[in-house]
């Protein structure tokens, strides 16, 4: 099932009998400041139409917003968003009670959150004083009969010691809160202009405010509070992360960048960097890139920035690339494996969009010498293109981890074991399990098999399973860990990437390993311990 305001889908993990499902490859969060929505609340939405019901729509002061809708253009189908903002300001609501007043808050901030209320005591007893029923509604605009939302309470008490105290009822609104002290006494009817008895609403004050730009602060938020970034700990799954520019010349700072990626990092997603405004012309990004000082195998560029039509504005504009990049790789799933591509990955661009600026054949190579990718407006029939990289440069902890579409492959192999291998943390520790968590797994590699992933792969060359007694040895079964060992081949002939996935009560652990297949089948107990040595685990999902 789904969250009614978020969309954060809830359901159940794999159990033993059932197949690994395969992880999603696309879905795409962005952060920034909108219009309007819930503040560091991740939303999920399906079309731009999703994020105009929830965010607002276009707006000229967020970037975000154009990135979500280039992302879509482009072929992107699921997106997460969290609205933050800097000092923005909900608006209240008061509602009359005698000579004092019932405040209610709006639960998000700005200037476009138009909610009304409505009070009756329909069906409540003349000896009932205390209580009242509340209608709220967000609406389209005061004045408007283009209702958004609605919450109806019915015998709300104005007195602290019931179950209904309307302050305790309203904390899981999703519109309003109460803000400062209820009255003793309940708020009054809501009547028509004209006092002729007929229902009518309270709309609320215009003290609401949009904040101000963007900081680097507010984009990262805190990871007690779970707000900026860290709002996305309430997603099960990531696969992408955008953040574009702070403002329209403004690009994200040093501490945004190394915050988010090593998120990523944890997270095992792609962060889409957007290349700085500076890097205005293949020359300028040569240069810059070469004295840049970032790099991470979970990350990935593309250049140069984009020229798409501001329909606010009426004309075209200069944008960032990061929503319009992984709304191409998103649309390039569906056409075929990302792990099959090794050449035909370049994003090409969907006639609404056009690149910034040329970027010539020898401009391109040097680019991605560099590890920066370069968006076509068009293919070139018969041209070579260089395979997609990663930002990883020389120091990648593996020369697979410079192509874009083979750790994107590692990522979703490890996405995919990882979830669904969770039930084995509800089953003794003991043989049976350890046999029904290897077919599992080995029934996952064939299929991937199958459809070419491993291909070019001879057959006593490929994946390799470990779940025994020599990883789930007596000291961490009494930890209540339970440990799988695997591998799948890297791109030189006789290596692997191996990787431990432990499981424990509140926690899930993804550690790459130093092991080769030959090791694995046949090494004696002791010579695998170092691969389950204990690390601090990190929250499933």
């Amino acid at each position: 099932m789904a969250d009614r305001l978020t969309g954060i889908d809830v359901r159940e993990d794999a159990g033993a009998e059932q197949s690994i499902a395969r992880a999603p490859t696309g879905v795409t969060a962005f952060i920034g400041r909108t219009l309007r929505g819930p503040l560091n609340r991740p939303v999920l939405i399906r079309g731009f139409a999703d994020f105009e019901r929830f965010f607002g729509g276009l707006w000229q002061p967020s970037t975000v917003s154009y990135a979500v809708e280039q992302f879509f253009e482009a072929g992107g189908s699921t997106a997460i968003v969290v609205r933050v903002a800097n000092g923005a300001r909900p608006c209240t609501l008061l509602l009359p009670a005698a000579d004092e007043w019932l405040t209610l808050r709006a639960v998000a901030t700005g200037t476009r959150e138009f909610l009304r209320a409505a009070v009756d005591y329909d069906g409540i007893g003349d000896n009932e004083q205390d209580r009242f029923n509340l209608v709220l509604q967000r609406v389209r605009s005061h004045g408007s009969e283009h209702i958004e939302d609605q919450e109806i309470y019915r015998r709300l008490s104005a007195d602290p010691q019931s179950s209904r105290f309307v302050a305790t009822a309203l904390v899981e609104s999703q519109l309003a809160r109460v803000a400062g002290d209820v009255p003793a006494i309940r708020p009054a009817l809501t009547r028509a202009t004209g006092g002729r008895g007929l229902a009518a609403y309270v709309n609320s004050s215009s003290d609401g405010d949009d904040g101000g730009p963007l900081t680097d602060y507010d984009i990262i938020g805190s990871a007690a509070e779970g707000t900026g970034l860290f709002a996305l700990g309430a997603a099960e799954t990531i696969n992408f992360l955008c953040i574009p520019p702070l403002s329209r010349d403004v690009d994200i700072g040093p501490s945004t960048l190394l915050v988010a990626n090593r998120y990523c990092r944890d997270r095992r997603a792609l962060l889409v960097v957007d290349p700085p405004l500076v890097w205005d012309t293949p020359e300028a990004a040569i240069s810059g890139a070469r004295d840049w000082g970032f790099a991470s195998e979970d990350a990935v560029m593309y250049f140069p920035r984009l020229l798409a039509l501001d329909k606010l504005r009426g004309r075209f504009e200069a944008f960032s690339s990061c929503g319009a990049v992984a709304g191409m790789l998103v649309r390039g799933d569906e056409h075929g494996r990302f792990w099959s591509m090794p050449t035909g990955d370049e994003a090409v661009l969907r006639p609404s969009l056009r690149p910034l600026c040329p970027v010539g054949e020898d401009d391109r190579l040097r680019l991605a010498a560099l590890g920066i990718n370069v968006i076509a407006a068009s293919r070139a029939p018969g041209s070579s293109r260089p395979a997609a990289r990663t930002l990883a440069g020389p120091g990648a902890q593996s020369p697979d981890w410079r192509l874009l579409g083979r750790r994107r492959l590692a990522l979703f192999v490890l996405n995919s074991i990882e979830r669904g291998t969770r039930w084995m943390l509800f089953e003794p520790n003991e043989p049976a399990l350890w046999n029904r968590a290897s077919s599992q797994l080995r029934a996952f590699f064939e299929s991937l098999e199958a459809e070419g992933a491993f291909a070019g792969r001879a057959p006593d060359d490929r994946w390799f399973v470990v779940c025994d007694e020599r990883i789930n040895r007596n000291r961490e079964r009494d930890r209540g860990a339970v440990n799988l060992l695997f591998g799948f081949p890297a791109s030189r002939a006789g290596q692997f990437h191996s990787f431990l996935v432990s499981h424990r009560a509140g926690g899930s652990r993804v550690k790459p390993v130093s092991l080769n297949r030959l090791q694995a089948q046949t090494a004696h107990p002791e010579a695998l311990i170092d691969a389950v040595e204990p690390l601090p685990f990190i929250q499933a999902g």
